[in-house]
């Protein structure tokens, strides 16, 4: 059963007791540089010139100043207004908080306005306010579909975080994160060294060679493949299935691929919070590309990284000689298309519905491919509403899912009308091809009490491949038989 525009609006009704909404305001942690807070509200002005100076984030913003930016029509796609009816959660209210900054600040009309009028500019407390909103938003950008003025709110929101940051305002997790990924000794977000990394490999393959009666591998630092794969660094330690149904696929494909020993860390936390971040982590990225010599870079199950790698790479790395960026989900797709990969139909008969990471369906880059291998092999399949383009975002987007202290806001505010959504199709599976979507859709089952699984679309590809025949071409029914009863699908 899926959901109507009633039960829809319904379920983002919260109760408002006392003790909710305590835990809905939790603050953030943040990491703070060591200055006096008086010097803040010079610093952030002195961060937002430069900015204004050295990019292009002035065009934006000079249009965005003279079109009105408070009509509150996004209200209607945002879920975390229509959880806590605060105005203060009205994308354009937030928008308009650094909006105004800038008119006053960086327009003439607001500098002479400003001397005019004895307006003494930005306060501490505008920046405090800027801060605790900026980092309430899940950046899923629903809002900027139904801006009449064409206002990309979540455009605002990034460039706010990333003046608060250069000012030592960011959240500690992505702060602590993205240090140990750049200037730490794992060069990794997750602090995974490489040792560790490579016997977690070697055990998946010999997992799989037991399963499935063949060889495959993961390979490691091969010169010359086609593709250089890289994956959020925690899937090697908590996404295993996830992994072993990517490794099949090439398996089957019989395509070149490696995973690099010197950088394999997916994960770019810049798209949440800093540019300069982000260009350093696409720096590595393509640094390892050129070691390896492969051809293309291949993204693993990741909104963010995915989104990040496709449309920022080239142009923070070689413009047009940068390396072409594909999504796994592309690549699988593509592979089936062309009948290189075959895949046993009805293999999964539970119900299965499917959730749209934003960074891969907003734009309508990743929207369709997932649903036609979906139908390939799931006899049963339960589609969520909305969807697509429109969807609701799994609650923990824009980086808020790594902060754990905000856990009760992500699943009573933030997530609740996705829970909603799937509980009313009564999926036995979710299928969420995101690291950061299957974080938040797990808390969000566990504190919403959904029975439902949370899983990669490769993590039930695994169960459907059908390999060759020198290979064991006529065990998979028995042996995906075998696996199911074995895992309880």
């Amino acid at each position: 059963m899926l959901l109507t525009q009633e039960e829809l609006a319904k379920a983002y009704t919260i109760p408002k007791k006392p003790e909710v909404v305590r835990r809905q305001r939790l603050p953030v942690r943040y990491h703070v540089e060591d200055f006096d807070v008086a010097e803040r509200p010079r610093r952030f002005l002195q961060t937002f010139a430069a900015i204004l100076k050295h990019t292009n984030y002035r065009l934006a913003l000079d249009h965005y100043v003279r079109v009105s930016a408070k009509c509150s029509r996004c209200t209607t796609h945002c879920q975390i207004y229509l959880a806590t009816g605060n105005p203060k959660d009205v994308p354009c209210y937030r928008s308009e908080l650094l909006l105004s900054v800038y008119r006053r600040h960086f327009t003439l009309s607001g500098i002479l306005r400003g001397r005019i009028l004895g307006d003494p500019g930005l306060t501490d407390e505008q920046i405090q306010e800027m801060a605790d909103s900026f980092w309430n938003c899940t950046a899923c950008r629903r809002c900027v579909r139904e801006c009449p003025m064409g206002i990309d709110h979540g455009l605002v929101t990034h460039l706010g975080r990333y003046i608060l940051s250069e000012i030592g305002i960011a959240p500690r997790a992505l702060v602590v994160s993205t240090r140990e990924q750049l200037i730490g000794k794992t060069q990794n977000t997750s602090a995974i060294p490489l040792p560790a990394l490579i016997d977690s490999l070697e055990f998946l393959s010999e997992d799989m060679a037991e399963e499935k009666g063949i060889e495959i591998p993961f390979p490691i630092d091969q010169e010359g493949a086609e593709y250089l794969f890289l994956a959020p660094v925690s899937d090697y330690m908590m996404e295993a299935d996830t992994l072993m149904g990517i490794a099949a696929v090439f398996r089957a494909t019989g395509d070149s691929w490696t995973i690099g020993t010197k950088y394999y860390d997916a994960i770019n936390y810049g798209l949440f919070y800093n540019d300069h971040v982000m260009e350093e982590v696409l720096g590595k990225i393509h640094a390892e590309a050129e070691r390896l010599k492969v051809k293309k870079v291949l993204i693993g199950e990741c909104g963010h990284a995915s989104r990040t790698a496709k449309y920022f790479y080239p142009s923070f790395c070689g413009g047009r000689g940068a390396h072409p960026v594909i999504n796994i989900l592309e690549y699988t797709y593509q592979a089936w298309k062309r009948g290189k990969l075959k895949l046993r139909p009805g293999a999964i008969t539970e119900p299965v519905t499917y959730h749209d990471p934003c960074n891969i369906a907003r734009p309508g880059w990743i929207v369709e491919q997932p649903r036609e291998l979906i139908r390939a092999f799931c006899s049963h399949y339960v589609e969520m509403t909305p969807n697509r383009r429109d969807n609701i975002c799994c609650g923990g987007g824009g980086g808020t899912v790594s902060i754990d202290e905000i856990r009760p806001h992500r699943t009573t505010v933030g997530g609740k009308v996705k829970a909603e959504q799937i509980r009313a199709t009564g999926a036995k599976y979710c299928i969420a091809p995101c690291a950061n979507c299957k974080k938040q859709l797990r808390e969000l089952m566990e504190d919403q009490g959904v029975d439902c699984e949370i899983v990669g679309l490769h993590d039930l590809l695994y169960k459907a491949i059908i390999f060759g025949e020198s290979e064991g071409g006529a065990e998979p029914e028995a042996a995906g038989a075998a696996s199911r009863d074995e895992k309880g699908d």
